[in-house]
This record gives C-alpha cells, sequence and structure tokens, in this order.
C-alpha cells in the first residue's frame, strides 16, 4: 500500500524543493500519497505548483493535497515530516542581536548557545502539539524531524508523547562526501562510527574498504603542500544548505580552509567532528573570540539576520529557475528522508547517522538522551548499530552540552525561567556572559520574543 507522507511546514521554500525531489526519484515512492501542510497558504500555493512541475518531469503517480489544516494533513499519515521556524527570522533576530550586545557572537544561533536554547523554547511547544494530535490521528506514523535545534526538539516529543521520532541531519553525510573527495574514494565504501549530538557527532573511526580512513587523512594533513595542490569539483550544496557550500572547483587546499575547526580537533584528538565549522565553534567558544575576530581567523563567518533573509531569497529564486524548466536537479539533496522511508517500506537495511534515544550507543552520556550515532533502518524500526566511546575530554564536552539540552527541555514544557538560566549557565557558549548580565540577558531574550513564548507569558 502507498504510504501517506505529510510535510509540516509543505511551504518550506528551503526544504521542500529537495525532499520532493528526492522522493519523486525514489522508486518505491512514485505512488505515494504527498499532503502539503503550511500556516501560510501563499508558499503552499507555489510548493503545489512545482509538485505539478515535478509530475510533467518524472513518472510519478502522487496522490497530493495541500492544507492549511493540520488535522487534516496528519489524519491517517504514515510519515510527517516536520521543517518548521515559530516566528520564523522576525524571533530569531533577537536571538541573534540581543546576545551580541552582551559580547556572544553566534556563528549560526538555531542549535546551541543562547540562539539555540530560545529558539527550543519557541518551538519545542509546537513540536510537541504536533506529536500529540499524531498521537490521534495516525499514532503509528513516523515523525522525522529535520527542525533545529534537532536535538531539544526530538527530546520533547520523545519525552511527552509515544510517537516514534527520528532527527534527521545532513552535516554527517555532507562532511562523508567532502572527504570522499579529499581521500579520493566512493563515499559508498565508507563505513563511519559516530558518537555524539546534533551539529556535534564525532567520528570515531573511518573504514574504507579494509583501510584507517582517519589514518589516512592524518598522514595526507603531514604532506599539506603536495595534498593540497590537488583539484576537485564539488556539485552545488550537497549535503548543505549555506552559501559557502555553493560548488564548484577547489584545490583540496582551499576546500581544507573551510575545515580547519574540525582538523584542528582531529589533529588534538585523533577523531573527526563531522559538522560544519560554523556550528562547531558554537561548542568550543574558545574559537569564537574577539582576538579571533569572531572565528574568521578559522573561516567562520557570524550569522546575521539580513545574510538569512538574502540566502531565502536565493532559495526562492531557485525554485523559480526549476520551475522555468524541464530539466529539474536529479542528483540527490543528501537528505535522508526518501532512503530512510525507503529502507523502511522495501525491508532493505541501510545504515544513517540519526538523531534517536541513547540506549547504551554512546555510552559517555546518559541512556535516554538523544544522541547521533550511526543507525540501521528496515522494515523491523530503526535501531542504533554501534557502541562508541568518544575522547576523555570531548565526552565532558558532549556531557555539559547534553545536561543544557535536558534543562531546555524541561524549561521549554513548564515554562520556568528560572530553568531557562540554568540552560545558559551550562550552555559551552552562553555561559561566557558575566552571571549578573546572563541572568539579564536571558530575561532579554525572553520577554523580547515573548509573542512566540505563551508558557512564560
Amino acid at each position: 500500500m502507498a504510504p501517506k507522507i505529510t510535510f509540516i511546514g509543505g511551504g518550506s521554500y528551503q526544504w521542500g524543493p529537495k525532499l520532493l525531489l528526492d522522493l519523486a526519484d525514489t522508486k518505491s515512492l512514485v505512488d505515494a500519497e504527498v499532503v502539503l501542510h503550511d500556516l501560510d497558504p501563499e508558499p503552499l500555493a507555489k510548493m503545489s505548483a512545482f509538485i505539478e512541475h515535478i509530475r510533467g518531469c518524472r513518472p510519478i503517480q502522487w496522490k497530493t493535497s495541500a492544507t492549511t489544516d493540520r488535522g487534516a494533513a496528519l489524519q491517517d499519515a504514515d510519515y510527517v515530516i516536520v521543517c518548521i521556524s515559530t516566528g520564523a527570522l522576525d524571533s530569531m533576530k533577537f536571538d541573534i542581536e540581543i546576545p551580541q550586545r552582551y559580547g556572544v557572537f553566534q556563528s549560526v544561533g538555531d542549535s546551541v548557545g543562547p540562539g539555540g536554547v530560545v529558539r527550543a523554547l519557541r518551538n519545542i511547544p509546537v513540536m510537541v502539539s504536533i506529536a500529540q494530535e499524531m498521537e490521534a490521528r495516525c499514532p503509528n506514523a513516523w515523525l522525522l524531524n529535520l527542525t533545529n535545534p534537532m536535538t531539544t526538539l526530538t527530546r520533547s516529543v520523545q519525552t511527552t508523547t509515544e510517537i516514534e521520532v527520528i532527527g534527521l541531519c545532513h552535516e554527517v553525510i555532507g562532511v562523508q562526501f567532502q572527504l570522499s573527495m579529499l581521500l579520493g574514494c566512493d563515499m559508498r565504501a565508507m563505513n563511519l562510527s559516530v558518537c555524539g549530538v546534533n551539529h556535534l557527532p564525532l567520528i570515531t573511526e573511518l573504514d574504507i574498504g579494509g583501510v584507517d580512513g582517519l589514518a589516512l587523512l592524518a598522514d595526507k594533513l603531514e604532506n599539506i603542500e603536495e595534498f593540497g595542490a590537488e583539484t576537485i569539483v564539488l556539485p552545488a550544496a550537497f549535503g548543505a544548505h549555506e552559501a559557502s557550500t555553493a560548488g564548484g572547483s577547489f584545490t583540496k587546499a582551499g576546500l581544507l580552509r573551510e575545515h580547519q575547526v574540525k582538523l584542528e580537533l582531529f589533529r588534538r584528538f585523533g577523531v573527526l567532528p563531522a559538522a560544519g565549522d560554523r556550528h562547531l565553534v558554537e561548542f568550543f567558544p574558545n574559537f569564537l573570540t574577539e582576538s579571533s575576530q569572531w572565528g574568521e581567523r578559522w573561516g567562520v563567518k557570524l550569522t546575521t539576520i539580513d545574510g538569512r533573509r538574502l540566502w531565502q531569497e536565493h532559495h526562492i529564486a531557485e525554485l523559480a529557475t526549476m520551475m522555468a524548466t524541464p530539466q529539474i536537479p536529479v542528483t540527490p539533496s543528501g537528505e535522508m528522508v526518501a532512503a530512510l522511508i525507503d529502507s523502511r517500506i522495501r525491508n532493505k537495511g541501510r545504515a544513517f547517522p540519526l538523531n534517536i534515544a541513547n540506549s547504551g550507543q554512546v555510552p559517555d552520556l546518559p541512556y535516554d538522551v538523544v544522541v547521533e550515532s550511526m543507525c540501521v533502518v528496515d522494515a523491523d524500526g530503526v535501531r542504533a548499530r554501534d557502541e562508541t566511546f568518544a575522547p576523555p575530554l570531548l565526552a565532558e564536552y558532549l556531557r555539559r552540552v547534553s545536561a543544557s539540552q535536558e534543562l531546555v527541555v524541561e524549561a521549554a514544557l513548564t515554562g520556568d525561567r528560572d530553568m531557562v538560566f540554568e540552560a545558559m549557565l551550562a550552555d559551552p557558549l552562553a555561559s561566557t556572559v558575566d552571571f549578573d548580565q546572563l541572568w539579564q540577558m536571558t530575561n532579554e531574550m525572553i520577554y523580547a520574543t515573548l509573542p512566540w513564548l505563551p508558557q512564560f507569558s
């Protein structure tokens, strides 16, 4: 029977087109029912038109609909894909600008740090309400979460409902692909062991056809002049969505310059962080200092709301370009949604880096907290594959971040301002602020975004 796949946030210009194209290019899903839901009817209409355009370019027999009625969209769904942003850029503006006045400059501001904490406070109640409605309308459906902060949102659903929830993030896949370019191998030949939390996953082992890929990388980095002169070609935006991944021809040295932070951590600890440096530095605030020009010395740029608005305009323009030509992309986006659903439907076991409850696969962290690790998906469901340890110091970082995330979830569900402050104190980046000023900043951020925080009003 064809699955019903519902998109909550189906008007997303960033996520909608790439995920729809991946579904259309997956044979087991060409007869799926695809339902788009969004609060805003304008992007819904554009995404519906894009589906019709795909239909004219691909041999699919989708049954499709679009609605602003969330209950109708969820009714009898098999998979619910969530890509939302409560308050969108109007709310995120305060996540970035208020901390800057207190000396905290964020390279992303949507996962950890003060921006990640307050964004979670906004998104968690919405995410939980989606999952609770799923319990009534499609209790056996899988909730596939693409929304940040990935860890806290996934954890909030896990702690409040019986819905099967999985967090999917493209960062490990993107790093894996770029490693394949650097090391000159097929990424499908790579077998990774991963442990950590979202945006701080650590590749602790990398097997490439029996060869130790991490040792190979270390050897290459010892001969950087010869190695760096080699040329590679990257496709546009594989496994990411920022302007720095626009694709093109690079020397390997040029590509390595975009990964200075993870390579420095690799040299020191022997494991490779598998997320973009712009995410990693928010876990290690020593890289985001005035002395480093707030990360610039490490090749990291700060997030601005104007920059995000420009990138949103890029997504809209990209959709218009695809609508104007029958030559829509055939390259996989690097997202895992379509492949994960296909694995379950066809009982084709595949390994994915996923965010699920810790059942022992990351022994450094408490049982049940949400962790990122290699998992297997097939007709029997999703389960962790490996038991993987982090180096001792990095394990301490992970424990601190996880403790902050647990406080964030509880604060978002209860509206407890003191607990928000405790989460800020535990967070490595937010806690760099003076104690009294941190309390002031926390309250200022809550007050500024109060229209999207009913649990605090």
